[in-house]
């Protein structure tokens, strides 16, 4: 079994590489050529774990994932994904789950911007300055020519390692700003972000800041969760989702649904934009929305990818169990 560690997977593919994997999972999604349960949520008081299994491809493949929002010095999304080969069973590659999880969250919002916004937006604000929303700025900035960031996390400690980690990884004509507050963000920005696990919205209930605005959620995977405000719904027409499974899962799904702020068949499948069933024109009349929960077929797709990339390149390490 090949195990390939943080440096391996992070040597092995670019985030262009995983862009474009997600496009080939987002076409296996809407041609249904899978097989994938909807996972399974353990709660252990404020802390989760998920297990996600698909079939796909050659694969079986299953994430363990673990959710715990007050780590400080760990991430607070951190897991494993085990690639089996379809045919004989055997196990073909055990993954970081962390850095996969990073990658492919930010891959969909990357494909979110690069579909649902204009091709000249200059402005990116990131609501959560955790793992998840450092590849969230790296994808964003890989499919636009981003020239400024904007940030706000509630814990001000965080912005020093989290800003020193986007230099390291961005052009350095990109100016990082620390917002006052969420309201000042959202107002300086094209793009807005959320990528934390509140129970409560983390962007402004304000009614006319949105319109012309692409908003990307990332956070919120439980039906107690919420990062947007009611505000945002108010003139929204529609929700892009990575899958119909948001609609259970997530409390920025469900919330203005049990209150007929929104209906199900204002929920659009992102897979139908990225097969050109639905063509999305950009307005500027309202916002623009995107919720993803994600699911364990891009996961799978990806570690795929990974794995036959590091064969190709002779990398990670082999075990034998």
């Amino acid at each position: 079994m090949l195990v390939l560690d943080e440096k391996a997977m992070l040597e092995t593919v670019s985030m262009k590489d995983v862009m474009e994997a997600m496009k080939r999972a987002y076409c296996l999604y809407e041609n249904k050529q899978y097989e994938m349960p909807l996972r399974t949520q353990l709660q252990d008081n404020e802390n989760t774990f998920l297990l996600m299994p698909s079939i796909a491809h050659q694969s079986f493949s299953l994430k363990i994932v673990s959710v715990f929002p007050n780590n400080r010095q760990h991430p607070v999304t951190q897991g494993m994904v085990i690639l089996i080969d379809r045919q004989t069973g055997s196990a073909k590659a055990l993954l970081n789950g962390t850095v996969l999880t990073g990658l492919r969250t930010g891959a969909i919002g990357g494909l979110a911007v690069d579909y649902l916004s204009p091709a000249d937006v200059k402005t990116v604000g990131l609501i959560g300055t955790g793992y998840q929303g450092l590849y969230q700025l790296l994808a964003v900035c890989t499919i636009r020519s981003i020239d400024r960031i904007y940030l706000y996390n509630r814990t001000s400690s965080k912005y020093p390692a989290f800003i020193a980690a986007l230099k390291n990884r961005l052009p350095s004509e990109v100016e990082i700003h620390i917002a006052a507050q969420p309201l000042d963000l959202v107002q300086q920005s094209d793009i807005i972000i959320t990528a934390t696990t509140s129970s409560t919205p983390v962007l402004p209930d304000e009614t006319n800041i949105w319109n012309g605005k692409l908003i990307v959620g990332i956070g919120s995977y439980q039906p107690h969760m919420r990062e947007f405000p009611d505000a945002l719904y108010k003139n929204a027409t529609c929700i892009f989702v990575d899958t119909p499974d948001a609609i259970k899962e997530s409390g920025d799904i469900r919330y203005p649904m049990e209150r007929s702020w929104l209906t199900e068949l204002q929920m659009i499948a992102f897979s139908k934009v990225v097969t050109n069933k639905v063509n999305h024109t950009f307005q500027t009349d309202c916002p623009t929305i995107f919720k993803s929960t994600g699911m364990a077929l891009f996961d799978l797709v990806v570690a795929e990818m990974m794995y036959e990339r590091a064969i190709a390149k002779q990398t990670g390490a082999y075990v034998h169990l």
